[in-house]
């Protein structure tokens, strides 16, 4: 048992995709399952995923077919760190940190969580992955930095206002190899990731 748990944010309008993105297809499955797969595959200790109200049924079913806990987010349209926040307070007391990703970004893999947990092992009480030198997704954050998260998480920046103001608490964990953080805005974006998968 890690005591880490993931969070996947699943919350969102999609609106430069033109909605219904998480569940469009991507390489025979729906894009969001890819990072349940991941989620299946990482040595977490359970996950849940946060959604905006009115979710799909069928965006819950995936979540339930993984074990993955649904939890509505009713603020969802004040922006990503809302969705961070109410990943955070879902998680039982035995969660010793929280991995977060997001459910548009289909190849981080299980590899690229499995680095931040074993970061996180050493000692590490914010790990973020690194492609190619540039910190992206996954991030890890030990339960003791959960306030900063509370304190200083604003609209749609996600945790980077968090690693900005906070570098001597972050230790990047390379993940060049095991995980691309390439991430779906628009249906262009998909199609060049699917040729790239194809490729």
């Amino acid at each position: 048992m890690s005591g880490v748990f993931g969070v996947l944010l699943a919350a969102g309008a999609a609106s430069r995709f033109g909605g219904g993105k998480l569940l469009a297809p991507f390489r025979g499955r729906p894009l969001v399952e890819h990072a349940l797969l991941a989620l299946h595959a990482s040595p977490v200790d359970g996950a849940v995923a946060v959604v905006g109200e009115g979710s799909s049924g069928e965006l819950r079913r995936l979540c339930g077919r993984y074990g993955v806990r649904v939890v509505e987010n009713p603020r969802w349209r004040e922006g990503q760190s809302t969705s961070v926040r109410a990943g955070i307070r879902a998680l039982g007391p035995e969660a010793r940190a929280a991995v977060v990703l997001l459910g548009d970004q289909p190849l981080v893999g299980a590899g690229a969580v499995a680095r931040l947990v074993r970061a996180f092992e050493k000692g590490a009480r914010i790990a973020v992955a690194t492609y190619g030198g540039s910190a992206r997704n996954p991030v890890l954050f030990a339960r003791e930095v959960w306030p900063l998260l509370e304190d200083e998480l604003e609209g749609d920046e996600g945790a980077r206002r968090v690693l900005r103001r906070h570098p001597e608490l972050v230790c990047q964990v390379p993940c060049d190899g095991v995980g691309d953080p390439a991430d779906v805005d628009t249906k262009e974006d998909l199609r060049r990731l699917e040729e790239r998968a194809a490729g």
